[in-house]
């Protein structure tokens, strides 16, 4: 048993070594998620902190500060001294305050082998302007937990939910504490009404009139020894200053019941405020149990909230501006909010998912899904431009299906760093870097790449491995998400073992084919045939797959 607080007192002692700011141009960071990404508020610039890595034997911590010139599209490395020590899963918060203050709360930090865990209640500010690190002591605040959520609020940092785990326990919070910014105090607040249950994940964000609104998260409970349920929330809140701000510690909950599309249940998802009064969230991961392992389903789309209209709606790519202008030829250009109600009404419709089989020359049969959307946008389309809208799919880039990225909005352009996915027992994190601006909703550009195949994967001994299977099919085993229902088609898989790698591939494939698709249309070109693209994408999938088993 490590003694963790020992360790980080080590690797603070490290970092008290460094007495004075060292900035210098580097790569991309490493890959990572749970960390942070955070707009400066007068710069052209994000800032990356923290955050996690496991090389499937090995979990790394990190302290480090990055800075991404968004002008530049180049990354430097920040080092200042006496920093936070390493964490991920976190909270930053920025706020504009004298050349800019970057926030940090909480977090956790874990053993290497991953089986222990350090939550932290210390909060810390980074000075832009100054580069320097202060960590802010005040009595009051809220306990130790990571998983929680932190908003800037007028001159107060917003604190809500979170978690604490230990070897034998755990606990879900939904407490909410207030830390202002002018007297450095902490509040905990005692909001009048029904609010959301303990949760962490979830979405948090501000009003302009000063409201906190809550919309989803995970949560588990123990229901018998050893038997854990876990919940996908889907619901959503408001927490609001009664007396319009004259009394500024009286806090009340009240349920919201939005209109719209709302996102399909996930955990992992991120967020962030956008333009024009809407929050968005990002990717997220629906887990499905079998009999001895979760899949997860892993997403790479944006669903919006329209703060003002109390609305979801999904966020659509609208294609380059060639095929937006031959699109909208005859229409006269509508106001922001009708395409908006015309995308959720195309949605409410009803999108079409199409099922294509694709035929290599070799024989092999790839089954590509398409999602289109429903019959209001079909109608104003010709026929001269479905030939046109499948050359622009061709060449469309978008992030991978991911969860725990890291995300940040800078002039109205969201910015998606990291993350991870899983393919069977395997976890791929990531370095990559998009954007799309959400203004036009056009295009996502490819900001720094990543090869996946390349990264280091360190199996686990098999002694370990019979020990860590044993247990962990245990416990995945009763593990169940209450939004999902139990499925026995996996059962007697095991009595055919000499089709099971058969399965297993055909099921790798189903799962990352337009993945794979993707990566090989990027390397081949635009004008390379669809058959080719498909054929190649498959020999990789192919080979990546033998590899990793």
């Amino acid at each position: 048993q490590e003694d963790l607080e020992a360790l980080i007192a080590e690797f603070q002692s490290l970092d008290a070594k460094k007495t004075q700011v060292v900035e210098s141009s580097c790569p991309p960071p490493s890959p990572r998620l749970n960390g942070s990404l955070s707009a400066h508020p007068e710069k052209d610039e994000l800032i990356l902190f923290g955050g996690e890595y496991f090389n499937g034997q090995k979990t790394y911590l990190y302290n480090e500060l990055y800075v991404y010139n968004i002008r530049k599209n180049s990354w430097s490395k920040v080092e200042i001294p006496n920093p936070p020590p390493r964490r991920c899963a976190h909270q930053a918060a920025v706020v504009p305050t004298a050349g800019g203050q970057l926030w940090i709360f909480g977090g956790e930090f874990a053993s290497p082998n991953g089986e222990q865990f350090y939550h932290y209640k210390d909060l810390w500010v980074l000075h832009l302007a100054t580069k320097t690190w202060e960590q802010i002591k005040a009595s009051g605040g809220p306990s130790g937990r990571s998983g929680h959520r932190m908003v800037a609020c007028k001159r107060q940092l917003i604190i809500f939910g979170g978690f604490h785990e230990s070897a034998r326990d755990y606990i879900y919070y939904n407490d909410v504490y207030a830390f202002n910014l002018d007297s450095f105090t902490w509040s905990k607040l005692a909001p009048s009404g029904i609010g959301p249950a303990p949760r962490s994940g979830c979405q948090m964000a501000t009003t302009p009139e000063g409201s906190i609104i809550i919309y989803g998260g995970y949560s588990k409970q123990r229901i018998k020894k050893d038997v854990d349920k876990g919940t996908l929330h889907t619901d959503m809140f408001l927490l609001k200053t009664e007396g319009a701000g004259k009394e500024e510690d009286k806090w009340a909950w009240s349920r919201l019941n939005p209109s719209g599309v709302k996102p399909t249940p996930r955990s992992g998802f991120s967020v962030a405020i956008g333009p024009n009064n809407r929050s968005l969230l990002f990717g997220g991961v629906h887990d499905e149990e079998e009999e001895e392992s979760i899949e997860g389903d892993f997403f790479n789309d944006i669903y919006f909230y329209d703060i003002g209209k109390n609305r979801w709606f999904p966020g659509q790519l609208k294609g380059p501006k060639s095929e937006k202008k031959k699109r909208r030829r005859g229409r006269q250009a509508e106001a922001e909010g009708a395409e908006d109600e015309e995308m959720e009404k195309q949605h409410l419709q009803g999108p079409v998912e199409i099922v294509k089989e694709v035929v290599a020359e070799d024989g092999t049969v790839m089954t590509i899904k398409q999602v289109i959307s429903g019959p209001a946008e079909e109608k104003e389309r010709s026929e001269s431009e479905e030939e046109e809208e499948d050359g622009a799919l061709g060449q469309q880039v978008e992030p991978c299906p991911r969860s725990n990225a890291m995300l940040a909005v800078k002039h109205g352009v969201l910015y998606v760093y990291g993350g991870m996915f899983e393919v069977g027992d395997r976890q791929f994190t990531l370095s990559d870097l998009y954007s799309i601006d959400l203004h036009k909703m056009e295009e996502w550009k490819v900001l720094a790449e990543m090869d996946p195949k390349a990264q280091e994967w360190l199996e686990e001994s098999e002694s370990d491995e019979e020990e860590d299977d044993t247990e962990g099919a245990e416990g995945r085993e009763e593990e169940e998400e209450s939004s999902e229902e139990e499925s026995e088609d996996e059962e007697g898989e095991e009595q055919h073992p000499s089709v099971q790698p058969d399965e297993k591939h055909t099921d790798y494939l189903s799962r990352t084919e337009q993945y794979w698709i993707k990566l090989a249309r990027s390397n081949m070109g635009p004008d390379a045939k669809e058959k080719k693209v498909v054929k190649v994408a498959h020999a990789m999938a192919k080979t990546f797959y033998e590899d990793s088993v």
